[in-house]
């Protein structure tokens, strides 16, 4: 509606300037005072009504077009700014929520590296008391292997001992004993049997 009032005070204002123009010159050929300045002065003005009514009439016919084309390329205009805008605001709302993102991927990043160091501690931990524990096992199977080796060997030295003690007595009492004390050992011995039953 504004664009509409400018066009036409525009108009009036070319017109209202067309006839100032004209004046000086109607002024002079009615000076002359002849027919034929008359004729001209007719003439011209004449022609100066044509073309005033053609430029009026052009004025009317044109501007409807002009202002539509205007006002349409004014909404297509509000429209574009209007779209912007709003792609504007999407964009804006867009960066918020990826750098609302990008923060929280940052702290999961952040806990997720913070749980793995834990973790791996854990791990660290529990693998060295298994390796304490498996070493104080070993020590407690090579102890215990260690003692049944020493008593084992004990064992072994004892008889031994023994076996050789056994021998030892025997080739003594080889020595020192003689048949009639054999005989009567013997006798002894049967002797006591014979009284066990």
């Amino acid at each position: 509606m504004k664009s509409n009032m400018n066009i036409k005070a525009v108009l009036l204002k070319t017109t209202i300037l067309v006839l100032l123009l004209l004046i000086p010159v109607i002024v002079m050929a009615s000076g002359e005072g002849n027919d034929h300045g008359n004729a001209v002065l007719k003439d011209f003005l004449y022609r100066c009504f044509n073309f005033a009514l053609m430029v009026g009439l052009l004025a009317y016919f044109v501007t409807k077009p002009i202002r539509k084309g205007l006002k349409e390329r004014t909404e297509e205009i509000r429209k574009a700014l209007a779209d912007a805008q709003a792609a504007k605001e999407a964009a804006e709302a867009k960066h918020r929520e990826y750098s609302d993102k990008l923060a929280k991927a940052t702290e999961e990043i952040a806990g997720i590296t913070e749980a793995i160091r834990r973790e791996g501690e854990m791990e660290r931990d529990k693998i060295l008391l298994a390796a304490k524990e498996m070493a104080a096992k070993i020590e407690r199977e090579a102890d215990n292997k260690a003692s049944g080796v020493v008593a084992k060997a004990r064992t072994e030295l004892r008889e031994e001992a023994a076996r050789l003690a056994v021998d030892l007595a025997e080739n003594l009492l080889k020595k020192q004993i003689s048949a009639d004390d054999q005989k009567r050992l013997v006798e002894e011995y049967m002797q006591k049997v014979g009284e066990l039953h």
